[in-house]
């Protein structure tokens, strides 16, 4: 709850009073200079490493894993997109954390540590995902057509997924 505050109330007033002391300093003009820059280098940065982490999700679903590193990230890349539209120092200076990829990895590691961020991959039965155990190949199983069911039985609550499919060269 005490961060909501800070967050919500806090932030803005340290970002007008930062914004106040540099426009005193450097004047108007430079300042607001400063937040529109921002912004540009921040939307080209979130563009290209955007772009890096959507090829990366694709290549892990394409060899059957499942990208949930990719996808924290993404989330990251949002967060630190919003961060760096918003006027201000102080949350373009968060922002830039989060586009940055190494801190962005470090920030994610950080979050994972302290239990704010959650990766549960063997939430279904007998340790299998949606897509079959993580041993296996992505969609292949002792029998095809059922996942998430333990591999010695096929339990009344097992999902079952149908469906025809074309190999095309």
């Amino acid at each position: 709850m005490r961060f909501l505050f800070v967050m919500f109330i806090g932030l803005p007033i340290i970002e007008m009073w930062l914004l106040i002391k540099v426009g005193t300093v450097i004047g108007a003009f430079p300042t607001i200079a400063m937040v529109a820059a921002t912004a540009v280098i921040g939307a080209a940065l979130l563009k290209q490493q955007g772009i890096d982490t959507l090829t990366r999700a694709q290549q892990r679903l394409n060899s059957g894993q499942v990208p949930a590193t990719e996808i924290l990230e993404g989330l990251m890349l949002a967060v630190g997109g919003a961060l760096l539209l918003t006027p201000g120092f102080v949350t373009d200076a968060i922002g830039f954390v989060c586009l940055i990829a190494p801190l962005r990895r470090l920030l994610i590691a950080a979050l994972i540590k302290r239990g704010v961020m959650q990766v549960q991959m063997n939430q279904f039965h007998g340790g299998a995902g949606p897509f079959g155990s993580a041993n296996q190949e992505f969609g292949a199983g002792p029998d095809s057509r059922v996942y998430g069911a333990p591999s010695d039985s096929k339990s009344a609550d097992a999902v079952i997924i149908e469906g025809e499919y074309k190999k095309e060269e």
